[in-house]
């Protein structure tokens, strides 16, 4: 691999995989009456997400990297609020303040996380804050009997796989064609695209006139 435009292909092109939930869920939420504000952000941040990650294993400049990074935030505040006002009633008060209280919050474990472990995740540790709400968040909902909360924690389940072949993908890139870094947009794609339609279909999701 080289400093070029198509020194990563695999990694690249992969990236479609964003593309590709974003545009099945926006089908399914259109058929179904469950397009509205919400969840019409969230994908356009999923596409943003894909194109971002794409301009990062292409140009690598700095410019990329904050394309690349940015719109993954902004979609875990974004759907972390979401998640609070619709799946556990709160009022957008609670909801923007719990968020940006995350932010703190996950900084802090993340660092915590790398000084019990160093390194040992490659980089990973920065997404354990996610996975560790969407676990909760999936749990709390499922004791609640909302079915939402289910496929939340597929969509975790799935996360830790992602996060652990990305966490592979250095130590196996010598002894791989690709690395396994290409699998972590895949599987990040199948997350997110889960997690936007089950959003869709928790209790306080507005609903559109089919």
């Amino acid at each position: 691999m080289g400093p070029t435009f198509w020194a990563e292909p695999v990694n690249a092109l992969t990236n479609a995989a964003f593309l590709i939930a974003a545009a099945l869920v926006f089908a399914s939420l259109r058929r179904d009456g469950r397009l509205e504000a919400g969840t019409g952000l969230l994908l356009v941040l999923l596409t943003t997400i894909g194109i971002g990650s794409f301009l990062f294993h292409t140009v690598a400049t700095r410019w990329a990297a904050l394309a690349d990074v940015l719109p993954i935030m902004l979609f875990i505040l974004a759907y972390l609020a979401l998640t609070l006002r619709r799946g556990f009633h709160l009022n957008w008060v609670w909801a923007g303040g719990l968020t940006l209280a995350f932010l703190p919050a996950s900084m802090g474990f993340e660092a915590g996380v790398e000084r019990l472990l160093g390194d040992a995740l490659g980089g990973s540790s920065g997404y354990l804050p996610a996975l560790a709400a969407l676990v909760i968040a999936g749990g709390w909902l499922l004791a609640r009997g909302v079915s939402a909360g289910r496929w939340l924690l597929v969509a975790a389940g799935v996360f830790v796989a992602s996060i652990t072949l990305r966490t592979l993908d250095q130590p196996l890139c010598g002894a791989t064609p690709f690395g396994t870094h290409f699998m972590w947009h895949v599987l990040n794609a199948i997350v997110l695209g889960l997690l936007i339609w089950a959003l869709a279909r928790m209790p306080g999701a507005p609903r559109k006139a089919a």
